[in-house]
Order: C-alpha cells, then sequence, then structure tokens
C-alpha cells in the first residue's frame, strides 16, 4: 500500500492519511442530504424525483468518484455532486426552462462524456485559454451568491411571495430555526472545528424536533428505502430522457445547458486543483503545465482530471446532478493528507452511510439551508481576484454576478458576461483579444435569447 500509494515518498503516514480522510468526509457529508433535498424540487406531482433514490445516488456518485481518484489519481481529493450545479439543475434547467428530470439527467451524462474527451484532447487546453480569468472568478463567486440566497429562501429568512423579496418577520418557527442553524455553524467555523458545517445541520435537526419542524421516521434504519434507487437510476434511458431530448425541437436549449454544465464543472475543478494542490506540492507547475499542453494522462492533474470527469457520467447514470472536485478536500489536505489513500479513506465512509437514509432524511429544509449560506460565503472569496477598478474587467464581472443572482439564473449570468465581455472588447478595439470559442458561445447566447423572445411573442 505504501509503494502503491506513495505514502512514505510524498512524507506522510498511513495514520496521516486515515485522520485526513475522516476530516475531509466531515467536511463535506452535508451533501448526503443538502442534494436530495435540492434536486427532489425539481420533480413535479405527475413526474416526482424521489428523494431516497436521490440520496442514495448521492453516496454512490461520492464513493465510486472519489474512489476513482484516489486508485487512479492516486491524489487526496473527494468527488461528490457540486453545490451550484445542483442549483442549476433544479432551478434553472427544470424550473426554468422546463425539462424534466429525467432529460437534465441526460444532459449531465452528455457533459460528462464531453469533459472526458476534452481531459484527454487538446480542446481542453483552448477552452481552459478561452475563458478569461476575471469571468472565471466572476462565475465562481456568482454561483456562491445564487447558492446563498437559495438557502435564504429555503430556510423562510427571505420571502419572495410579494411584489419584492422582503425579511421574514420570524413568526414561524423555519426561519428561526435555520438562523440557529447558522449561528451555531458560524461560531464552530470561528472556532475551527472540524465538520462545523454537518454539526450544524446535526443540531438544528435535533432542535427542530421539540419545535415540530423535524419529522421523525417510524423507523430509523428502514433499508427497504434504499429501494428509491430503482426510481432514479438509468432513469434518463426511457420514453423521458435521450429519447424526449432530441425529439424536443430544443436543441439550441440542449447545447446551452450541457454548455453551462460543463464550463461550470470544468473550472469549479481545475480552481480546486490549484488552489489547494499547488500550495501544498501535491501539483506544482509541471503539473499544470502538463495539463495544458499535453495530451493524454502526463502529469498527476491529467489523471485528477478524468477522474472528476467520468464521476460526472457515472453519477447521471445513478440519478445525480454533475459531480465534482471539493473545495472541502483542502480540509483533509491541510491534515496532511498527500495521497490517494485519504481519497479512499473517504470513500468508504460514504458507504457506510447507505443504511442511515431514514436517519438522513429527517434534516428538513431549515436546517440544511445555513449551510448553503455558508458555502456561499466561501465561494465569494473568488470575487477578490477581479480587478474591479479596471471599468473592462468590471463590467462584464458584474453582469455575470447581478444577472446570476436576481435573475434566479446561473446560466443567464454566464451568458451576460460573456456578451458585455465581448462588447467591451468590441467597442476597445480589442476584439483581437476575444478567443473564438468566447466568441461563438456569446453569439450562441445572442441566439438562444432572440429564439426565447420570439416564442414567447408566439
Amino acid at each position: 500500500m505504501d509503494k502503491y500509494f506513495g505514502i512514505t515518498k510524498n512524507g506522510s503516514t498511513v495514520r496521516t492519511e486515515v485522520l485526513a480522510g475522516f476530516t475531509t468526509f466531515f467536511t463535506m457529508a452535508y451533501i448526503m442530504f443538502v442534494n436530495p433535498n435540492i434536486l427532489s424540487a425539481a420533480g413535479t406531482d405527475a413526474n416526482p424525483f424521489n428523494w431516497n433514490g436521490i440520496f442514495v445516488a448521492t453516496i454512490l456518485a461520492a464513493a465510486i468518484g472519489t474512489l476513482i481518484m484516489g486508485l487512479v489519481a492516486k491524489v487526496p481529493f473527494a468527488v461528490a455532486p457540486g453545490m451550484g450545479l445542483n442549483a442549476f439543475f433544479t432551478f434553472t434547467v427544470c424550473m426554468g426552462l422546463k425539462f424534466q428530470w429525467q432529460e437534465a439527467l441526460a444532459m449531465v451524462f452528455i457533459c460528462g462524456i464531453i469533459n472526458i474527451i476534452i481531459t484527454v484532447t487538446q480542446l481542453r487546453k483552448a477552452i481552459i485559454k478561452a475563458i478569461p480569468k476575471s469571468l472565471q472568478l466572476a462565475i465562481g463567486g456568482g454561483i456562491g451568491l445564487f447558492i446563498a440566497y437559495i438557502g435564504f429562501i429555503s430556510a423562510g429568512i427571505i420571502n419572495i411571495g410579494g411584489n419584492v423579496p422582503s425579511l421574514s418577520r420570524f413568526t414561524e418557527y423555519s426561519p428561526l430555526l435555520a438562523l440557529i442553524g447558522l449561528t451555531v455553524i458560524i461560531i464552530l467555523m470561528m472556532l475551527k472545528v472540524k465538520g462545523a458545517m454537518l454539526i450544524g445541520i446535526i443540531t438544528a435537526t435535533l432542535i427542530g424536533i421539540p419545535m415540530g419542524v423535524t419529522s421523525v421516521p417510524e423507523k430509523l434504519f428502514d433499508l427497504s428505502r434504499l429501494a428509491g434507487i430503482g426510481d432514479v437510476s438509468f432513469a434518463f434511458f426511457g420514453d423521458i430522457g435521450f429519447k424526449s431530448l432530441f425529439s424536443s425541437g430544443r436543441g439550441i436549449q440542449v447545447i446551452i445547458v450541457v454548455f453551462a454544465f460543463s464550463l461550470t464543472d470544468t473550472f469549479d475543478t481545475i480552481g480546486t486543483f490549484i488552489g489547494a494542490g499547488r500550495k501544498t506540492g501535491i501539483f506544482d507547475n509541471n503539473d499544470e503545465r502538463a495539463m495544458s499542453e499535453s495530451k493524454g494522462f502526463k502529469s498527476k492533474m491529467d489523471r485528477a482530471l478524468f477522474a472528476d470527469s467520468t464521476a460526472t457520467s457515472i453519477g447521471a447514470l445513478f440519478g445525480t446532478s454533475n459531480t465534482t472536485t471539493y473545495i472541502e478536500s483542502a480540509s483533509g489536505i491541510s491534515e496532511g493528507g498527500r495521497t490517494g489513500l485519504t481519497s479512499v479513506v473517504v470513500a468508504a465512509l460514504f458507504v457506510v452511510c447507505l443504511p442511515l437514509v431514514a436517519i438522513f432524511g429527517m434534516a428538513p429544509a431549515a436546517a440544511t439551508a445555513p449551510a448553503l449560506i455558508i458555502v456561499g460565503i466561501m465561494m465569494a472569496e473568488s470575487f477578490k481576484g477581479i480587478r474591479w477598478d479596471e471599468i473592462e474587467e468590471a463590467i462584464p464581472a458584474f453582469f455575470t454576478i447581478a444577472i446570476m443572482t436576481l435573475a434566479y439564473n446561473i446560466s443567464y449570468g454566464i451568458a451576460a458576461g460573456f456578451i458585455f465581455y465581448l462588447i467591451v472588447k468590441l467597442f476597445k478595439q480589442r476584439i483581437k483579444d476575444v478567443h473564438p470559442i468566447l466568441v461563438g458561445a456569446s453569439l450562441m447566447f445572442v441566439l438562444y435569447f432572440v429564439l426565447m423572445a420570439i416564442n414567447n411573442m408566439g
């Protein structure tokens, strides 16, 4: 095991790797019940998206994706359905664009295949270089605000039932419980307690029992609930899914959605690898250069990107939205995790949670919403890298963030950023600075909005 993972070679020990795995797991375990809460809202009464099935799919996708990361890439990063990507899946693709959740899963699967292709070909180099850093940062931070906004609404702290959003009057228990959970998480984070979000969710869930917000199931260890995976796995191979997607006449929308999925997933993952990996020596400049200049798997980062891309398609098959490499992996890395053994431990811990579906299903939205707000805060770190004093950079970045949050739509934010970036460069007579891929994407977004306007007038 030492030789396979290179534990001693990387200056680590088995004990350190195991402890790092536990640390990473407890900082990201919230996804097991936050993800089903978000994705299940994509279903309808006529076509429900089974919560239990999504719970199992989330665990399986996380376990398998993280295991591939550990055994193939041999790096200490964990994979799971991504925050922001699941919100895009539910609130934009299903609720906004009116796709069925099976069709959305089909597009996630396609996104995974595309990401695999661009990971093993020179195309990935072009895509990475096409999007300016300012827009990458704006997209990441904008998604953070979008997630936090969803958290505030899910918690009932902000009401959107009237003509304008308003602050809750806190006459009900749900927003009060959310504030308690949020306060607990913040205090624990200030005290540098590992697993602060998970502890906060559990605390709020338990407090919610006497408040009447949390419903206690009759059976805490009801293994029959695992059967829900049958309702969501391989669901897009039926009449609703690939078949309806490619016969719906909505090709432009499908292309845009897949592009948005792929774009967000790709840069979220690369940002995590570079941000958490380079400063600890897991990835170095040679890895980064190999990633952008070579074919095949010449570096650990190449293999890690391949593992991440593979996990997205696997997750879609099981019944969940895009997986991505979690920034929470940095917590295990900070504890000394340096090899794939850390990831293997995380994968094993996810599997152990499978029989506990009934327990995790207790967590109400008011208990999980604070985690969304905290994740939003952490993702807002991206804003500091944007040069706001440079108007050329500030304009497209601002529109990306503002439209994404206020229009409650991630893809519209990305579109706004691309289009205004193109406009700025055009009238600054620096259009040659814009990569052809970005030009093409911007024109595609414009075409989409034109067609949507024509359709609405009709």
